[in-house]
C-alpha cells in the first residue's frame, strides 16, 4: 500500500500542500479491486442464488464508495468545515458492509465446499481491508505537512484531522467457534438496514434467535412485549440514539436486567466508555471481527445465565427459607399449645418462655396425678433448633400422659432413672436433656423433689414481718441420658403458706453481658433477694433479662415457671 505524502505541484490544492489528486487514485485502487472481483465472480452464473444476491450488496458498496470519494476529496469540499463524526460514519459505513457480506460468503462458502469464489472473496476483503488503512493514513494520521492551511502556515489543525491514535483493525475473515453456548434470543438494533441484516444472518447461522428493530422506539417496543437474552445496540441512531434507549432501559424495572452490548465505531471512545458507566455489559466495534463478535456474545450471554441461574437459586432459597419458617412457626405453636395453662385456686401457676430460637430444648409441665399430688416438672435439651424441639416434646408427652412403664410418678427419683433408660443419648442423635421433677402433696404440705444435671429450685417463704427466704431446691445426680447406672437421689421440703417455687432453666441467669461476662446462678439469687426484684413476676423476669443482655435476644432459652401454695 502506497502511504500518502503532500504534493509540491501547483494549483488550488498545492496552496493546502494536500495532493488530492492522488489521494482519490490511492483510494479508488482498492475499490477497483473490490468491484472487478465481484464482478467476475457475478459474471461466472454458477453460484448459489444467495451467493449472487451478497455480491450484488458488496458490488453497491464499492460503488457507493467511489461516489463517496468523488464528493468528498474534490478542492472545495475537502477543505471546508464539516462534521468529522458524520464524514467518518458516512465513508467506513460501505466498507463495512462489503467486510461484512465478504465474511458471510467465505464461510458459506467452507461449509458448503465451494473452493471457486474463496479465492476472489478474499482478495476483495483484503482490498476493503486496505482501503480501511488508507482512509485511517488520511483521515486519522495527519499526513505531512497539512497542519498548515494556507499559505505561510497558521499552525491550525486540518478541519478532517481527527483524533489520533485510534487506528482502525481490520478484522480477519475466519470464524472460530468458543466455549460457550450457542443459544439465545438476541435483539439488534440498528438504524441501518444493511448492518442489521449482516449481524442478524451471522448470528442466526450460529444458533441464536434473533430479532431485529430499526429504531430506538421500536426497540423499546419489543423489549417490553417479549424476552430478551441480550440486545446489540447501535450508538448513533436518528431519533432515539444508543445513549438514551440505553438509559430507558435501566431506568425500566422490567428491563433492566437484560445485559446490553453497544455497536460502537472505532473513533467513539468516549461515547463507549459512558455507555459501560450507564450499565452497558460490553461493546463490539465496526467493522465486526467474528471472533470478537462471537466470543463477547457468547461471554455475554454466559454472564446472564449464571446470573439468573444465581437470581433463580436465590430466590429458590427464599421460597424454601419461607416455607421453613412458616413450618418453624407452625412447630413453635404446637409446642406452646403443649405447654399448660396457668392455673389459680389451691395451687397457682404462672410461667413465661422464650426461645432462643424460634424452636427451642426448653420445656415444662404441671398437672394433679391425683387428689393429693400435684407434680411439676421442667426440662432442658441440650443444643437448640428442630432437634432438641423434638425430643423435649417426646420427653414431655410422656410425662403429661404418665407412660413410663412400671413408673409411680409420686416418686420423682424412679421418673428420673426410668427416663434416663428410654432416652438414652445414643438413640437420641446423641442429644441429652437436664431435668428438675417434683411432686407436691397437699395434705402433708410437702414437696418431695429430684434433678438430673439441672440448676435448683428456688423456694421463697417469709413469715409475718420477717425478711424473706430463698431455699435451693436440688440433688445431685447426672444430666439425663449420658449414664445408664445413674443414681438420682430424692429429697423433701416442707412448704409453708403462701410459698412461692421458681422453676427455671439456666439460661434465665447465664445472660452475656458487657466484656463478655457471663452471669452465675449465685448472681441471680443475690439480686433476687432484692426487695425490687423479689416482687416481679416471671413476663417482668425476662424484661429484666433483656436489659441485662442489652438487647431482646438471648443466647439461651428463657423458661420460667413461678409456683404458688395458698
Amino acid at each position: 500500500m502506497t502511504q500518502p505524502s503532500p504534493s509540491e505541484g501547483a494549483g488550488p490544492g498545492a496552496s493546502r500542500r494536500v495532493d488530492l489528486s492522488r489521494i482519490r487514485h490511492e483510494l479508488r485502487t482498492p475499490i477497483n479491486h473490490i468491484l472487478g472481483y465481484t464482478e467476475m465472480l457475478l459474471e461466472e452464473g454458477q453460484l448459489p442464488a444467495s451467493f449472487m444476491e451478497d455480491l450484488r450488496r458488496i458490488h453497491a458498496g464499492g460503488r457507493r464508495l467511489q461516489i463517496l470519494i468523488g464528493e468528498y476529496f474534490d478542492e472545495e469540499k475537502f477543505f471546508a468545515h464539516r462534521d468529522l463524526h458524520q464524514l467518518y460514519h458516512e465513508l467506513r459505513t460501505p466498507v463495512n458492509h462489503i467486510i461484512g457480506y465478504c465474511e458471510l460468503l467465505q464461510e458459506q462458502a467452507e461449509e458448503q465446499n465451494l473452493q471457486s469464489p474463496v479465492a476472489d472473496l478474499k482478495k476483495i476483503h483484503t482490498a476493503a481491508g486496505d482501503w480501511l488503512a488508507l482512509m485511517e493514513a488520511y483521515l486519522i494520521e495527519s499526513p505531512a505537512g497539512t497542519s498548515e492551511v494556507a499559505e505561510g502556515g497558521s499552525g491550525e489543525s486540518h478541519p478532517l484531522m481527527l483524533t489520533p491514535g485510534l487506528g482502525i483493525q481490520v478484522p480477519s475473515p475466519e470464524s472460530a467457534r468458543g466455549d460457550f453456548s450457542d443459544e439465545g434470543a438476541l435483539l439488534i438494533v440498528d438504524d441501518d438496514e444493511k448492518n442489521r441484516d449482516m449481524l442478524a444472518r451471522r448470528l442466526r447461522r450460529c444458533g441464536y434467535a434473533i430479532t431485529v428493530a430499526s429504531s430506538g422506539i421500536h426497540a423499546l417496543q419489543l423489549a417490553r412485549s417479549q424476552k430478551f437474552d441480550l440486545v446489540l445496540l447501535d450508538m448513533v441512531m436518528p431519533g432515539l440514539d444508543g445513549f438514551q434507549v440505553l438509559a430507558k432501559f435501566k431506568a425500566d424495572p422490567k428491563l433492566r436486567e437484560t445485559p446490553v452490548i453497544m455497536l460502537s465505531a472505532l473513533d467513539e471512545e468516549n461515547g463507549i466508555a459512558r455507555c459501560i458507566e450507564m450499565g452497558a455489559e460490553d461493546y463490539l466495534a465496526k467493522p465486526f471481527n467474528p471472533v470478537f463478535l462471537r466470543a463477547r456474545i457468547g461471554a455475554c450471554l454466559e454472564k446472564k445465565r449464571l446470573h439468573d441461574k444465581e437470581r433463580a437459586m436465590r430466590e429458590a432459597l427464599q421460597r424454601s427459607q419461607k416455607h421453613l419458617a412458616e413450618e418453624l412457626a407452625k412447630a413453635a405453636s404446637y409446642v406452646h399449645s403443649l405447654l399448660p395453662a396457668p392455673l389459680t385456686g389451691r395451687v397457682e401457676t404462672e410461667w413465661c418462655l422464650q426461645p432462643c430460637e424460634q424452636l427451642g430444648g426448653d420445656a415444662f409441665g404441671y398437672h394433679w396425678i391425683d387428689e393429693d399430688h400435684f407434680a411439676m416438672y421442667l426440662l432442658d435439651v441440650s443444643g437448640h433448633g428442630v432437634g432438641a424441639a423434638l425430643l423435649s416434646v417426646s420427653v414431655l408427652n410422656t410425662l403429661r400422659a404418665q407412660t413410663l412403664p412400671g413408673v409411680d410418678f409420686r416418686q420423682p427419683e424412679r421418673v428420673l432413672a426410668v427416663l434416663n433408660r428410654t432416652f438414652w443419648m445414643e438413640n437420641q442423635n446423641f442429644l441429652y436433656f437436664t431435668l428438675w421433677f417434683g411432686v407436691y402433696r397437699r395434705g402433708a404440705r410437702e414437696l418431695a423433689f429430684a434433678s438430673g444435671g439441672h440448676p435448683p429450685a428456688l423456694l421463697i417463704t417469709s413469715a409475718p414481718g420477717d425478711t424473706p427466704s430463698i431455699t435451693l431446691l436440688g440433688t445431685p445426680g447426672p444430666a439425663i441420658g449420658c449414664f445408664e447406672e445413674a443414681v438420682f437421689r430424692v429429697a423433701a421440703q416442707p412448704i409453708p403458706a403462701d410459698a412461692r417455687l421458681l422453676l427455671f432453666s439456666d439460661g434465665i441467669f447465664e445472660i452475656f453481658k458487657a466484656g463478655e461476662a457471663v452471669g452465675t446462678l449465685e448472681e441471680f439469687v443475690k439480686e433476687l433477694r432484692q426487695p425490687e426484684n423479689l416482687a416481679l413476676r416471671p413476663e417482668q423476669r425476662l424484661h429484666r433479662a433483656h436489659e441485662i443482655r442489652g438487647a431482646t435476644s438471648l443466647e439461651d432459652d428463657f423458661s420460667l415457671v413461678e409456683v404458688r401454695f395458698h
